[in-house]
């Protein structure tokens, strides 16, 4: 059995994750590049934990300037079997107001200008997207929120925009039509990478607007935001630590695949594999290669 390690990826208005103890900063090199910031590596109740702040302390990465690739990257290095993903988001339902923390099952991605996969030309690797949360995770959040008496929403798709605008009121309606929940920035290709980097992922989408569609928050500003991200940051904290609380000492194997998703994947030969792509894998798809 493999010791379970869980990450946390902290997203607006969470750069730091209360209740970790023994707590050390690592700044640990990828060949993708430069992480958002160094990691925070922890327990919580005896749980392994690594904490990264997605936009950097005092949120200097926007959505489109994050390294996702080096992010998960650096997760994986540091021994990252099951991932949690606490993002601000918008939401398309009357009755998902700000407040809301919704456990999304999919994902819809609308962006255009980020890198969402570490194969390439030298290496080809298709892994499954069907089922993009690993649903055992999903369930133990679920668990550490009726533990908490924090209310959850146990589903929905989250559809991930470019940014760093906020959707036109066009847009806004288009996705509402579709049937989708909440709308975020982060979460894409961020979900994609951790699929290849076999790590578990699960979202917990904490809504802060009602985005553009709604008559009455029709012009989404920060400072509205900015209110609804604190309250929300104290139970995301509440959150994890009675997720650790309770969270398996060892890894469970995901029962959709999440941490064996490149077993099938790599088409492409080993002879015609690009040995200086090859290196760069050496933690996401090492057991593999």
């Amino acid at each position: 059995m493999t010791k379970a390690v869980l990450g946390v990826i902290g997203g607006s208005g969470i750069y730091n994750l209360p209740g970790l103890e023994n707590v050390r900063e690592e700044r640990v090199e990828s060949p993708w590049g430069e992480p958002s910031g160094a990691l925070r590596i922890g327990e919580i109740a005896g749980l392994p934990i690594v904490f990264l702040p997605r936009h950097d302390t005092g949120h200097r990465l926007s959505p489109s300037d994050i390294n996702y690739r080096a992010n998960i990257d650096v997760m994986k290095r540091a021994g990252v079997t099951d991932l949690i993903s606490l993002s601000a988001c918008g939401s398309f339902k009357e009755e998902l107001p700000p407040g809301t923390f919704v456990l999304v099952d999919q994902f819809v991605d609308r962006t255009f200008n980020r890198a969402s996969s570490f194969f390439g030309k030298g290496c080809v690797a298709h892994v499954s997207m069907a089922h993009p949360v690993s649903p055992r995770l999903r369930i133990h959040l679920a668990e550490a929120a009726m533990a908490e008496d924090i209310e959850v929403v146990r589903d929905g798709t989250y559809v991930c925009m470019e940014g760093p605008q906020f959707s036109t009121l066009a847009e806004s309606l288009t996705y509402k039509a579709q049937g989708y929940s909440v709308i975020g920035m982060t979460n894409l290709p961020e979900a994609k990478l951790a699929r290849e980097a076999e790590i578990c992922y699960a979202t917990v989408a904490m809504v802060t607007d009602f985005d553009c569609w709604h008559p009455d928050h029709d012009a989404v500003t920060v400072q509205d935001i900015i209110k609804v991200l604190t309250a929300n940051a104290e139970r995301a904290g509440r959150l994890v630590a009675r997720l650790a609380q309770d969270f398996p000492r060892e890894h469970e194997p995901c029962p959709i695949g999440s941490d064996r998703a490149l077993e099938t994947a790599i088409i492409t030969a080993p002879e015609a594999r690009d040995p200086e792509l090859i290196a760069k894998l050496d933690a996401v798809a090492g057991r593999v290669l």
